[in-house]
């Protein structure tokens, strides 16, 4: 009986695929190992298996698998059941997840290789010269790899050559899958084993008696060896003895001293043994960490909504000690990377080598090595923490799960698929484990809270700061008036300048928050009003001074600051609007003898980006630290005691049914970082217009009226909670192309669900990266079927692809949108 797999390939189709194995491959394989398989004329891709079975293919005929790649699954059940769902759920390919949830190292994909074809003479005079130096390289190297024949040619484009020696006979092609991911292998050394008796070493440091610094190398190796018991490390030895690699290498080449690698992960906590007991709970706390347990006994996902600077952290550490404690697993889900190194730091002081961190700043082969820890079981990832691409793991037994700051936008992914709420795919996560979800926030989304109040997840709250400290004392500054009045220090008021002036003086430290990165968002020309834009987005060109270029946000396309104006040749040009980088320079304009820092994605892509500014400013190296919304993420700074924000007024005009919340959720956030040990804070809110609704009810902390009142706009509306959205995206190069497909598409939606669909509309930024986009969102109400719904999308999509004119047409959902 013929025995066949079905295959999971990372790339964006809907099916699976079918392939041939052979019974002792049947007995050997299990769903989630991977395999290595021939796709196409020619490419061979990791496939991950789904099912072993015995059903031929109807269509086509089954191909043999190139490999097996695994020795055990790397991939659960219960994980292919949860990327099942993500996939059904936020409409997009078992593949695009499969891509998105394993690290790229285990994604084996084939490399071309060069080799000459012996089976025919060669006549050298045939020969073209390009063809000639690959044809001679491969007389000294049997193999050469595509890269390699693109340097000995000196050309970028190879395939033509390739062409023409295929054409000629010269050489054969070979695909080969290749292992991205070596283990870290660390060098240690010991002395030989023919001189492990006293005597014997005694008589070997005679005869090294000519060679002083060889007979320090082996007493110092056979001290150390004495004194710890464990593995020498050659670097140790090289320090320890005062001496050179060299040296060392010499007496291992005469057999004195052996050499042996063991496999270490990259990542290590180096901590040491040491634990700190968690801090006791105040009143507060241990109220909420009871309603919290009560919830949980009703399985309940629980969402615990706390005030800025309450003790959240303290709660979730008393509730992962209890999970860890019965040997179970849990995962401590953050919006940014840059609060798990704050996170992390506070974390270990509990638990120690428990920890795991998985983020997208780790490479390549730190995820690989965190990925088969959990997947083992070891106690080094019993506890991990992370962005949301953690959520991905493969846990054995997941007790808890822990979603902090559950409002964040960045749960979201937004490109490219699968374009999953981390948050939701989380709680399903847990469901799917039965283990407890636990969300925490001090200014909840509205739909969470909107589910607390509706009872379907339990709730707790925590009312007071920790410390009984007060909360911020926030003030609304009129820049209108003040501008007016002529009372602006360049972006800065009188009163923020003042507060500056004071929290220096008292030695308090300072954050000022600008939502724009950049020096300027417009370079305008005086004389014609021209506005640089990008060639490739419908977007004006963001002024970077520090690099004097200008940048756009979307494609990444630069060029240099100009002389002058493009259209009209004037030289007067002018900036509009400001970013981080102009109040970093206009506040050490002001302040010359303030330390002053800027935390924004220009300033954090390396690797401890984040980590770098955010020890100096804990430190207190910095005074005044200027930055993005990357700040008002749960950060805990203990010296802050003034935080001015720029202009609130660009967050809150922005179109967006949540710029409301948003803005509400943003400003209290920030203001949290104000004030929180024992002296009072400061916040101080710059605006145009002090008398908007939620600015006030910002400064007064009023979260219910907040959430009433929108909930109230939305079931006006229609917008989630009320209602479900789907945002349906098309992407084509061509502007008539689109605007027709979208048209039709609309069209089929309407007369499938009425007056529930809006669009085909254009977004603020209508065209990126040469491709033109258009909107069509649909809303679906409680009542009705979510699931229906999509598959009466997808039959629609069926019917629009099958036109031959929209087939190129990009169609991209967004299940959710938010």
């Amino acid at each position: 009986m013929a025995n066949f797999i079905n295959v999971i390939l990372p790339i964006p189709l809907e099916r699976l695929f079918t392939y041939s194995i052979t019974s002792e491959e049947a007995g050997l394989l299990k769903p989630g190992m991977r395999v290595a398989v021939p796709f196409g004329k020619s490419k061979i891709y990791t496939g991950l298996v789904y099912s072993i079975h015995q059903d031929p293919p109807q269509a086509y005929e089954a191909k043999e698998i190139h490999q097996l790649l695994d020795d055990y699954p790397i991939v659960h059940d219960t994980q292919l059941k949860h990327w099942e769902w993500i996939a059904s759920y936020y409409m997009c390919t078992l593949g695009e997840v499969v891509r998105s949830a394993l690290p790229s190292a285990f994604l084996l994909e084939s490399e071309t290789l060069v080799l000459r074809n012996t089976a025919y003479e060669i006549d050298e005079n045939d020969l073209l010269d390009d063809e000639f130096l690959v044809f001679e390289a491969l007389q000294h190297q049997s193999v050469l790899k595509v890269q390699e024949v693109s340097a000995i040619v000196e050309r970028k484009n190879i395939l033509p050559v390739l062409e023409r020696l295929l054409a000629k006979k010269v050489i054969v092609l070979k695909e080969e899958v290749y292992e991205q991911y070596k283990p870290k292998l660390v060098r240690y050394v010991r002395l030989g084993s023919q001189y492990t008796t006293d005597e014997k070493l005694e008589a070997l440091l005679h005869t090294l008696n000519r060679a002083p610094k060889q007979s320090q190398v082996v007493l110092t190796l056979f001290q150390l060896q004495g004194s710890t018991g464990k593995p020498i490390k050659v670097s140790e030895l090289e320090k320890s003895s005062n001496t050179s690699k060299a040296i060392i290498k010499s007496l291992v080449d005469k057999a004195i001293l052996e050499e042996y690698y063991i496999k270490t992960d990259r990542v290590n906590y180096d901590g040491g043994t040491e634990h700190v007991d968690s801090k006791a709970l105040n009143e507060y706390q241990e109220q909420a960490l009871l309603d919290i347990k009560a919830s949980f006994q009703e399985d309940k996902v629980t969402l615990l909504k706390g005030v800025t600077s309450s003790g959240k952290t303290e709660v979730y550490v008393k509730l992962l000690e209890e999970c860890l404690e019965k040997g179970l697993q849990a995962l401590y889900l953050l919006p940014e990377i840059a609060l798990t190194t704050q996170l992390i730091s506070r974390l270990q002081e509990y638990f120690g080598d428990k920890i795991a961190i998985y983020h997208s700043k780790y490479n390549v082969q730190e995820r690989v090595e965190v990925w088969q820890n959990v997947l083992q079981g070891k106690p080094k990832a019993q506890l991990v923490i992370g962005a949301r691409s953690a959520m991905f793991l493969p846990f054995g037994k997941l007790g808890l799960v822990v979603v902090d700051e559950e409002h964040e936008g960045s749960f979201k992914q937004f490109d490219p698929a699968p374009r999953y709420h981390a948050r939701d795919a989380a709680i399903v996560l847990g469901l799917m484990h039965k283990a407890n979800v636990l969300l925490g926030s001090a200014t909840p989304s509205i739909e969470s809270y909107f589910n607390a109040q509706s009872h379907k997840y339990g709730y707790a709250e925590i009312t007071r700061r920790y410390g009984n400290v007060l909360m911020p004392d926030m003030e609304l500054v009129d820049i209108k008036e003040a501008t007016r009045k002529k009372r602006m220090k360049g972006h800065f008021s009188e009163q923020l300048f003042v507060g500056i002036d004071e929290t220096l003086n008292e030695g308090g430290q300072i954050i000022l928050f600008q939502n724009r990165r950049g020096f300027a968002p417009l370079l305008e020309c005086l004389t014609c009003g021209h506005t640089p834009q990008c060639p490739n987005c419908d977007v004006s060109l963001t002024y970077h001074q520090y690099r004097n270029q200008l940048r756009c946000h979307y494609c990444g396309h630069h060029t240099a600051l100009p002389e002058s104006c493009f259209a009209c040749g004037s030289p007067e040009l002018d900036t509009k609007g400001f970013g981080t980088e102009q109040i970093e320079k206009e506040v050490s304009a002001l302040f010359p003898s303030a330390k002053v820092g800027r935390m924004d994605l220009d300033t954090t892509r390396g690797k401890h980006g984040y980590e770098k500014i955010i020890t100096a400013f804990e430190q207190q190296e910095l005074d005044i630290l200027v930055g993005t919304q990357m700040l008002t993420k749960g950060l805990d700074f203990r010296n802050v005691s003034l935080v001015g924000v720029m202009n609130a007024d660009s967050l809150l005009n922005f179109p967006d049914y949540r710029a409301h919340e948003r803005t509400y959720q943003l400003l209290t956030q920030v203001s949290g970082r104000a004030g929180r040990t024992k002296k009072r804070g400061k916040v101080l809110i710059q605006t145009y217009n002090p008398y908007h609704q939620i600015l006030k009810q910002v400064t007064t902390g009023d979260y219910e009226n907040m959430y009433a009142e929108q909930l109230y706009e939305r079931g006006q509306f229609k917008y989630p909670p009320i209602c479900r959205i789907i945002k349906v995206t098309f992407k084509h190069k061509n502007y008539n192309v689109i605007n027709e497909a979208a048209d039709w598409f609309a069209g089929a939606l309407r007369s499938n669900f009425g007056g529930t669909v809006l669009g085909p509309e254009y977004p603020p930024v209508a065209r990126i990266r040469n491709q033109y986009l258009k909107h069509i969102i649909v809303k679906v109400h409680s009542g009705e079927s979510l699931a229906r719904t999509k598959a009466n999308i997808r039959r629609i999509e069926t019917s629009f692809k099958a036109v031959s004119m929209y087939r190129s047409v990009r169609v991209i959902y967004n299940v959710d949108h938010i």
